[in-house]
């Protein structure tokens, strides 16, 4: 008798701990699961060739020095402005007459302000959340993260140079992104003229 008592009392707090836990924890909050259509070899490579000739990696790749200059990392890839670098001091004066750039060219001041070169890696924070859709409104549409109500995109970047081009050559591009390693780097919100 003491032994199926025992093991009711085992069974019912369990039971009471099993409820107690499933009432008091919050669920995790659902990811947002994007579903771009299978891309091509041939795609991807066509995306590669493009991202290449049109100097992406100019602004997007943060870069090493080497004594011909700085050159694209590639380690870090397309992950834009490295979030650990700050701005460093702007001479306000020069901005009346100057457009300024980082070394690295991943940093670019004017009459706007600071300006950051995004991360274009499929991570988090950069596009692996994006739809096909968005990167094109992004390059077609100059609106940041491809969402038509946000800011425009900031100089340097020149998407009016992108308006007219092939839906085909966008989706290239983008799966050529979408296929490259995703590194994670959080890059820094553009700062306004008021705040240098």
């Amino acid at each position: 008798m003491k032994k199926q008592y025992l093991a009711l009392a085992t069974l019912t707090l369990f039971l009471a701990t099993a409820a107690l836990v499933s009432f008091t924890s919050k669920p995790a909050p659902p990811k947002r699961v994007v579903n771009n259509p299978p891309y091509t070899k041939a795609q991807i490579e066509k995306g590669n060739y493009l991202v290449k000739i049109m100097g992406c990696a100019d602004c997007h790749a943060p870069k090493t020095m080497t004594p011909q200059g700085p050159v694209p990392d590639p380690m870090l890839g397309l992950s834009g402005h490295p979030a650990k670098i700050p701005v460093g001091k702007v001479a306000k004066d020069a901005l009346t007459d100057w457009v300024l750039f980082h070394p690295m060219n991943t940093i670019a001041v004017g009459p706007w302000g600071v300006s950051f070169a995004a991360n274009l890696t499929p991570d988090n924070t950069g596009i692996g959340t994006w739809t096909e859709e968005q990167f094109i409104i992004a390059l077609t549409e100059g609106k940041s993260k491809g969402i038509r109500t946000a800011r425009p995109l900031l100089p340097p970047m020149p998407w009016p140079n992108y308006t007219d081009m092939k839906k085909e050559d966008l989706v290239a591009i983008f799966a050529y992104l979408k296929s490259c390693k995703p590194i994670e780097n959080a890059v820094p919100q553009p700062i306004s003229p008021d705040k240098l």
